[in-house]
């Protein structure tokens, strides 16, 4: 019976986790209305599960991982958390796609906005993941955000890599 108490509470703590993924996505969202996404509660659990115990989530922003504007059927999560960047994406029947950008593979990024939504383009040493279908009100404080975590994390990547080479 004892057993059966601890894995239920061990299930509400991850559920819980699991919401506070989910409510910083729907913060996001209520925020900026105008960001088309789908099934955020699926993307979260997938984010979720991917993160690790000592990282915590830093700013968190859905999307559309495509450069197509009219492709509105890849929504993902992105979250910049205190060691990279995560995107998640639950695919549709079975599965999911996650990609995880460290500090040392990340370049530059840009950011646009068009006649309608806004777009965001990372580029990494291995590929370039554009993001689509931004509320373009929101443009502002996701280059903000994204500008100071790498000013921030690649300062501390930096000063790990020195006292390594030392």
């Amino acid at each position: 019976m004892e057993k059966n108490y601890n894995e239920e509470f061990v299930n509400n703590i991850e559920e819980k986790k699991n919401n506070d993924v989910y409510s910083l996505a729907k913060k996001f969202l209520k925020k900026y209305p105008f960001t088309i996404t789908w099934r955020i509660k699926q993307h979260s659990k997938i984010l979720q599960k991917h993160l690790n115990k000592d990282e915590d989530i830093i700013y968190l922003f859905p999307a559309q991982k495509n450069p197509n504007p009219f492709d509105i059927y890849s929504t993902c999560i992105l979250a910049l958390t205190s060691k990279r960047i995560l995107i998640s994406q639950k695919r549709v029947l079975w599965g999911y796609y996650l990609t995880s950008i460290t500090p040392d593979l990340f370049n530059d990024f840009e950011v646009s906005k068009g006649l309608i939504f806004g777009n965001l383009t990372i580029d990494t040493v291995k590929e370039v993941i554009q993001l689509s279908d931004l509320d373009p009100r929101c443009l502002t404080e996701v280059e903000t955000n994204i500008s100071e975590y790498l000013l921030k994390i690649k300062r501390e990547y930096k000063k790990d890599k020195e006292r390594k080479d030392m």
